[in-house]
Order: C-alpha cells, then structure tokens, then sequence
C-alpha cells in the first residue's frame, strides 16, 4: 500500500507523486501502491538516506535542477539496491560512475520508440513516448531512434537505470503505449520505493555551490556605496527644473480625409501594394454589402453576387475584377479607378 505520504495533498513539482497534473506523478503511486508497494517521498537529503537504509529498497531519484552534489549522489547509489534516475543533469550522470554517458536527444521524427534491446522490463513494456525525451550511450542502451544511443540505459549489473524522460512516468502520457508497463516494471521489484526530488532545502546538505558574496571579488564591496554616489548625482542633475510645463489642448481633431491621406502615403513610401490592395477591396466589400442590405455575415462571394443581379452583368466579370491583384503602382491606380466605378454604378441604382 502507499505509505502516509501520500496524504491528499496537492503540489505543483514536477513528477511530485502529489501532483495531479499532466506533470506530476500521482498515478504512477497509485497504481504502485495498489501493487504491494510502499512508496516514501522524503523531503530532504537526510531522509532519503535513512529510508534506504531502513530496508531494501528501489530509488527513484530526480534531480532536476541538479542540487545534489557527486558525495550525496554516490551515498544515495550506495544505500539503494537498485536506483532509477530521470533526466539526469551531466554533473548527476557522472556522479553515479555508472559507464552511462549522455548522447543528445530523441530526435523529433520518433515520437514513438522500441524497446530494440534484450532488457526484460523493455521487452515487457514495448513501445514507450519518446518526444522530448534524452538518450544515452553505455550499459544496455533500449529505445533506440537511430545508433546506439537509447533513452534508457541500464548498467551491466542492473543496479543502475537511466530515464530519459520524465514523460514516461507522468500522469499525462502514463496510459498510452507500454509507459506505465516500463515504468511499474522499473519501480514495483521491491517492496519499498523511496520517491526523492532534491529541493532548494537539500542546496545547505550538497554544499556544491558558493554563495554570492564567495564568488564575487574583493573590491565588489566598494561598488554598492559607488552606486548610490552615481545615482544620487544622477537624481540631482536630472531633477532640475528646465522651464514651465507647456499645455496643449487635447482631444486633437483630425479629418478622416487627412489620415487617409496619410495611410495612402506611408503604403507609397513603403512600396505596399499588396497592403494598399487588400485594404481597397475590403472597403469596397464593406460599403457594397451595406448598400445590398446583405447584412454583417455576408460573404465577398455573396455581394458579388448580388452587385451583379442589380447591374444585370455577369458575376464572373464583376469576381475577376475585384479579384485582381495588381502588381505595379500604375496598375493599382488604374484598378482603383475601375473599383469606383463599379461602386458609383451600385449606389446609383
């Protein structure tokens, strides 16, 4: 059965056994735990350890942000009779001195994989997602989409597997293919799973980083009192008074023909044709189908139908000519020229 961490309390963490969303993992625990298997989720690095320890278990680890120094990552493979990582980061990879390499990732023609290997939980589970996913070289190399490289790898005496992609294991794609076959095969052979996702909480137990104040030089202490000279004096320069304020009048009224005008000359600057066109046609639609009566869902196929009936011409005419795409100034003038006539002829009927 799962174990009380799995308390129906929700999370957001990515592959989080409490997340219910396409990213997290609950229902991978679910369906563990309907199995016969136990599965912890401890919050910190201290933990983990001593759910290892405390029986034989399988390890789930996920250290997506990499928190986890090389002595934690070799202390957690120690205690673990079998380990299982996910997407593990280069620095994570070599920590576990496994023989397992990263070798890029599934290319995008393969959103589908093989197992391609004769590692049993691959051959059981089949066909697996593998968008999105990484792959690896060393060890027995599954999922392969083209060389040697395979999205799953496990070392020569199995203690070892490397996921390359959290996608298997999540709630979203769990019930497609064989995922939730590979992933119950990996997870359920012991009796007790220790679920464990480093947080910022673990970044004091790794001591794998350096703080600001470590990494900066020794004159960036006189810096912060420089600023605030420079942007003091930078305040007084600017905040000087150059005059009195001047009012204009608002709202600005401008003549539609003035910023028609205008558009016009930005389109001839800009040699748009193709813009100026469109804009012309479309007006003409608008004002024909108003005209028409045709209403707001008329088509241009519906007003040039109807233009027609009321000039007694030939529809495919009237279509040609509204359809026609002018490639030269001169021909988009002369176009414009014919557009109202054909427009001067409807309103005067």
């Amino acid at each position: 059965m799962i174990g009380t961490q799995l308390a129906p309390k929700g999370d957001t963490v990515p592959l989080s056994v409490h997340n219910a969303r396409p990213d997290g993992a609950r229902a991978l625990a679910e369906i563990l735990g309907r199995h016969g298997v136990t599965v912890h989720t401890p919050a910190r690095f201290d933990a983990a350890l001593d759910d290892l320890r405390s029986s034989s278990s399988t390890l789930l680890l996920y250290d997506r942000n990499g928190i986890l120094g090389e002595p934690q990552v070799a202390a957690l493979m120690a205690a673990a009779d079998k380990v299982v990582v996910v997407s593990p980061r280069l620095e994570t990879l070599a920590a576990l001195d496994g023989g397992i390499r990263q070798a890029g990732v599934v290319p995008d023609g393969f959103p589908v994989l093989e197992p391609g290997c004769a590692q049993p939980d691959a051959e059981a589970a089949g066909q697996v997602t593998g968008q999105g996913g990484f792959v690896y070289d060393g060890g027995t190399s599954c999922y392969r989409a083209a060389g040697t490289a395979g999205m799953l790898a496990v070392s020569g005496d199995g203690r070892l597997a490397v996921l390359g992609s959290a996608a298997v294991l999540g709630n979203d794609k769990l019930d497609e293919l064989g995922n939730a076959a590979l992933a119950i095969r990996m997870l359920g052979a012991s009796p007790d799973l220790v679920w464990y996702l480093p947080s910022l909480e673990d970044v004091a137990v790794s001591e794998s980083g350096k703080t600001l104040d470590e990494l900066a030089p020794g004159w960036a202490r006189f810096l912060g009192p420089w600023l605030l000279l420079v942007a003091v004096a930078a305040v007084v320069w600017r905040g000087r008074r150059h005059g009195p304020l001047v009012f204009e009048p608002l709202p600005v009224v401008v003549k539609a023909v003035e910023t028609a005008e205008g558009r016009a000359r930005l389109y001839q600057d800009s040699r748009s044709i193709g813009q100026a066109r469109d804009n012309l046609r479309a007006g003409l639609l608008v004002r024909l189908s108003g005209k028409l009566r045709l209403g707001p869902g008329a088509t241009a196929e519906d007003t040039i139908a109807a233009a027609a009936r009321l000039l007694g011409r030939d529809a495919a005419a009237i279509r040609t000519l509204i359809g026609e795409r002018p490639a030269t100034e001169a021909r988009l003038v002369a176009w414009s020229q014919a557009l109202d006539t054909l427009e001067k002829e409807v309103m005067t009927r």
